[in-house]
């Protein structure tokens, strides 16, 4: 059984930085991909980013080269920094590996 858990989330003004985390156990985070979802109020769940185990990367276009994701596969933590936040990035962010999720941690950017 995979458990993570996300944290880091908070408040923020527009143009702001957050960096979320990922604690991972249960399983090796290096041999495995990595994704952060964002729930949005009134929106359906989006992949925000992903990084493969393979080292691949895939962007959401809304936050492309805003948002870096990246994983520490010693410390088993994975990483979401979030630069040049906006009003619309608010939401709850999920971190997922295969078929496990966290809880979720709330991001709220004012404007």
């Amino acid at each position: 059984q995979v458990r993570l858990v996300e944290s880091g989330g908070g408040l923020a003004q527009t143009g702001g930085s957050l960096r979320l985390s990922c604690a991972v156990s249960g399983g090796n985070l290096g041999n495995r991909d990595l994704n952060w979802y964002r729930q949005a109020p009134g929106k359906e769940r989006e992949l925000v980013a992903r990084i493969t185990r393979e080292g691949r990367f895939v962007y959401a276009d809304s936050v492309k080269a805003r948002f870096t994701i990246s994983k520490d596969a010693v410390k088993n933590i994975g990483y979401l920094q979030m630069n040049n936040l906006k009003p619309e990035d608010t939401g709850v962010y999920v971190c997922g590996s295969g078929a496990f999720g966290g809880q979720g941690t709330q991001v709220t950017v004012s404007s």
